[in-house]
């Protein structure tokens, strides 16, 4: 064998796992590795500007690749800005591997220059937490890290990296790449199942979540119409099957449809397929409680942790989604005629994501989410982090299999990073970032890092000079006394420009429409400024009515 540094073994070992594309921001603590990939064309280095940016790309890299996404930064300060994006990855059930270039293995324990004990840090965010000491053993370490970003519940893992162990010098093989392993069922239990789905007068299935693939769409549309039951998507995961499929019911979440919500609660057997029941998808563990009192609950979820973790299971089916639904569409198809309420709750989709006009908004956000869908291509993939804004285009846009970006743990400034992996894994489809003005101003400086790669997206900021969220529950819980939630903003278009971007402000509905064929007419990243009224707080209410004025 051959010696190699530990760091041209790593990157051997991350192209033996089909890596494409890393995102970082550099560090010396790595520059073994950076040496190693200046020789490595195979794969695309994404320079970032904040470590934020670096691992919300990687995350939504990873969802986007159904491989982990992969993130490089350096110690301390760069770890830990970081950590925002292994937090959404967790909680994302989405693949990705974090390396932090750390102290040397000599000065470990002395409180170096900007140490911390990784595993400490990250053993609560990650599934795994390590340290590579030895150099020998990195095709060991990347092998692992691989299996567990990707197995069971996808999710994050964090590898520290020694600068003096990238530097050894050692003989090495990378490991064969790593697949995710199948998980089948039992015909008992999915014959159970089908017995439960049968018995029901009032079913419901609630979908989305853990490695969520095309054969899962396709299998969960099939079952869903063949047996009739509505398809409700949990928080974030609107992209689960097509908004087109004659039985998806709409989303669960902040700001769900009444009609569909009563449903829920009044659902007499839940399936719930892939999704965890998360406190968002709930209301607080509300509208679906832990035990469930007179409804049955079937779920069905790829890791054993999740299932009777905090939702009292009746049927728990260990296996990938699309194995288990494809079972049970065989049963359902064999089975009675399909339950009505599908068909009846896809109805009430329709008519409750179809905006309507709202009088006295001099820029109303619903028609510019129904110009958007008259202009832009159906898979258009759309990126957004947290806030009011985004509520409107989770009510009004019309989600398609694997075109939605949105971290369910609510995290801010993911829509410009989001995007930026996307436009880069995706350049052949309109990618879109959605931003509020606080939003924006998180990870804006990710434009920087489009404009240098050459992605191709546009990037809508919606600016109602407010922390708009926080002002929503200031003005419910204390009318009036209003603190901490107004923003002076930048002018965003002009700041735009700066970076290198095409950009203009819109302050007019029927100024949107136009823009935006102006805008798609560009090429490189493109940003439209939305300038809007916090009054018009959501799409449903307004603060003076939150506020009982």
């Amino acid at each position: 064998m051959t010696l190699k540094t530990g760091g041209r073994l790593l990157v051997d070992a991350l192209l033996e796992q089909g890596c494409d594309r890393i995102f970082t921001v550099p560090g010396e603590s790595f520059l073994a590795v950076l040496d190693a990939l200046h020789d490595t064309p195979a794969i695309d280095l994404v320079t970032c500007r904040q470590e934020g940016g670096v691992t919300f790309m990687a995350c939504a890299d990873g969802k986007l690749s159904g491989r982990p996404g992969i993130a490089f930064v350096t110690r301390g300060p760069g770890a830990t800005n970081a950590a925002i994006g292994v937090h959404v990855a967790r909680q994302d059930s989405q693949p990705m591997i974090l390396f932090i270039g750390d102290v040397d293995r000599s000065t470990r324990d002395r409180e170096a220059f900007q140490e911390v004990d990784f595993q400490a840090m990250f053993a609560p965010l990650a599934k795994w937490a390590a340290r590579i000491d030895d150099a020998a053993r990195i095709p060991e370490y990347i092998a692992r890290a691989y299996a567990t970003a990707m197995n069971g519940r996808p999710g994050p893992v964090v590898l520290a990296l020694p600068e003096d162990m990238l530097c050894d010098m050692v003989e090495g093989t990378p490991r064969p790449r790593i697949a995710r392993p199948a998980q089948d069922v039992m015909i008992e239990d999915v014959l159970a199942a089908q017995t439960l789905i049968e018995q029901a007068t009032r079913p419901v299935a609630i979908i989305g979540g853990a490695y969520w693939d095309a054969e899962t769409v396709a299998a969960v549309e099939q079952w869903g119409e063949a047996a009739g039951v509505p398809l409700v998507s949990a928080f974030r995961r609107q992209d689960a099957v097509s908004a087109g499929c004659p039985v998806y019911a709409g989303n669960l979440g902040y700001g769900p449809n009444p009609a569909l919500v009563k449903r829920v609660r009044e659902a007499d057997l839940l399936i719930v397929l892939g999704a965890r029941l998360g406190e968002a998808t709930t209301d607080g563990y509300s509208v679906v409680t832990p035990d469930h009192p007179g409804q049955t609950l079937i779920h069905i979820h790829p890791d054993p942790e999740e299932l009777n973790s905090v939702y009292r299971a009746d049927l728990a089916l260990c296996s990938d989604v699309h194995r288990a639904v494809g079972m049970l569409e065989l049963q359902a198809s064999e089975a009675a005629n399909p339950h009505p309420s599908g068909v009846e709750a896809h109805a009430d989709y329709l008519a409750w994501s179809d905006p309507a006009p709202r009088d006295g908004v001099t820029l109303d956000l619903g028609q510019c989410v129904a110009a958007m869908r008259g202009a832009l291509p159906a898979d258009t993939i759309i990126c957004n982090g947290a806030g009011n804004y985004s509520g409107w285009w989770h009510r009004y846009w019309r989600y398609e299999p694997g075109s939605q970006l949105a971290p369910t743990c609510g995290a801010m400034g993911y829509g410009v990073p989001a995007a930026t992996a996307a436009a880069l894994r995706h350049p052949e489809r309109v990618v879109v970032a959605l931003a509020g003005d606080g939003c924006f101003l998180m990870n804006g400086q990710e434009l920087a890092t489009a404009v240098q790669h050459g992605a191709s997206m546009l990037v809508i900021v919606v600016d109602n000079g407010g922390y708009g969220t926080i002002r929503m529950h200031q003005e419910r819980e204390y009318p009036g006394r209003v603190a901490a939630t107004r923003l002076a903003n930048p002018d965003f278009a002009a700041l735009a420009r700066a970076y290198g971007c095409w950009s203009e402000t819109v302050t007019r509905t029927e100024d949107f429409a136009p823009a935006l064929t102006r805008a798609m007419a560009e090429t490189g990243v493109r940003l439209l400024h939305l300038k809007t009224d916090i009054e018009v707080i959501t799409p449903a209410t307004t603060l003076s009515r939150i506020a009982g004025r």
